[in-house]
């Protein structure tokens, strides 16, 4: 969330920003904040004015009940209450003002880093990078829904029955191949330096709010309505929300967490033969990073992340680009995101197996993350998560690029996890 501070003393800078996202209505809408946000100032102006005349008259209730002026004491009584019904009156009127700030900031999303290019959809982000060779295996590929049936390792008919579409059940080797990826993502991450956690799988309406899942994804994701609580779209939010309302030391940095969750996220509306097989479910498996980072390291930290993820993909030797993303195509929360595809040679195209963002402040003021510089001020740290990484696609990535006459190949580095190198 932005802070009003910040829209007030940088007005245009914000709106450039949101219009390079295509945000409907930039200048009306930010109009409004800073109108909302002087009622604010006016109403609480008021009612502290009203609070600083009770207290006065307090006290010379009191000097003149010690003198035993008690006509003039009761008078005055009288008039104290009157300022406490007006200053209830006015403290209700400020709650509604600062609320439906408060509301109207939810819908703002963060501003653009400034390398980030204007652009409408996908079709706009850059290529940064692109690395491995993409295998020939002749005219007719098969795509990994083919090849899970074939090598009997995931079936999603079965998911269906049991649950419903999007639920794939893993079985003997691609339930296998599924457990060594995870311990070898999370391997790799925990001697990069990040600390692994276990997190609840479930979180309150609090901690989606403040990663940003609320209330611009609620349609996403799964609600327990009987405990109002939400099945996690992502480790990002519980693993960030650790450290909500957490006022931390500059010595405290960086901060480097990792952990593993299956990921729950309804995806309304997704149909087609894009989403098939493992493109696009509604439950999949996923490794996090995330990072807690001085506001003038975090950009540093970003380029960590991303040489960490090209790492793991250059020793799973699958051939993968790196994307900027546009203006309109950058996530709500985030104000810079590099997404890593690989290609998958059994659909021809492109697939999305992970992301890195620099949300810099925007969580952390909905977190109320801060931290003391140097000075013994404090401020809001920034916030970082990847994907390190998503299962579903790694998995078909491999199945796809690694298909043989004689099975599917095993990446040697994964062998060691698997206990074998080849499904057939």
């Amino acid at each position: 969330m932005l802070q009003v501070q910040f829209i007030r003393d940088h007005k245009e800078t914000v709106i450039a920003g949101l219009e390079k996202r295509n945000f409907a209505n930039a200048a009306k809408i930010i109009e409004e904040v800073l109108t909302a946000d002087e009622n604010r100032r006016l109403a609480q102006v008021a009612l502290d004015n009203t609070l600083a005349e009770s207290n006065k008259i307090s006290k010379e209730i009191g000097g003149f009940f010690k003198s035993g002026e008690v006509q003039k004491a009761t008078l005055l009584k009288e008039k104290t209450g009157q300022l406490k019904e007006l200053s209830k009156e006015q403290t209700d009127a400020l709650n509604k003002i600062t609320e439906a700030l408060q509301t109207l900031l939810y819908t703002i999303p963060n501003i653009p880093h400034a390398s980030v290019k204007a652009g409408t959809s996908e079709k706009d982000n850059e290529e940064i990078f692109k690395e491995g060779e993409i295998p020939d295996l002749g005219d007719s590929p098969l795509p990994h829904w083919e090849l899970a049936k074939k090598y009997d390792i995931i079936d999603f008919e079965l998911g269906t029955k049991i649950t419903g579409a999007g639920f794939p059940v893993y079985k003997g080797k691609g339930a296998r191949l599924q457990r060594a990826l995870i311990n070898y993502f999370l391997d790799k991450n925990t001697k990069a330096g990040y600390t692994e956690v276990q997190v609840p799988h479930l979180v309150n309406a609090a901690s989606a709010t403040a990663t940003g899942q609320l209330p611009d994804k609620e349609g996403q994701m799964y609600h327990c309505a009987e405990d109002d609580l939400y099945l996690i779209p992502t480790a990002e939010v519980p693993i960030t929300n650790m450290f909500r309302g957490n006022l931390l030391q500059e010595t405290d940095f960086p901060i480097k967490r990792t952990g593993y969750t299956p990921c729950f996220r309804r995806e309304a509306g997704s149909y087609g033969a894009h989403v098939r097989g493992l493109n696009r479910l509604h439950q999949f498996d996923k490794v996090e990073i995330v990072c807690v980072e001085h506001p003038e390291k975090s950009y540093q930290a970003l380029d960590g992340m991303v040489a960490h993820i090209k790492e793991i993909l250059n020793e799973l030797k699958l051939p993968y680009r790196i994307l900027r993303l546009c203006g309109g195509d950058t996530g709500f929360t985030a104000a810079l995101t590099f997404d890593f595809e690989l290609f998958s040679t059994g659909q021809d195209r492109w697939l999305e197996i992970s992301s890195a963002s620099n949300f810099e402040t925007f969580q952390a003021n909905r977190l109320k993350l801060r931290f003391k510089n140097k000075d013994g001020k404090s401020e809001l740290a920034h916030t970082l998560n990847g994907s390190s990484l998503a299962l579903p696609r790694v998995l078909a990535g491999i199945l796809e690029n690694y298909q043989t006459e004689k099975g599917i190949k095993i990446p040697e580095v994964l062998v060691p996890y698997c206990g074998f190198d080849i499904i057939n």
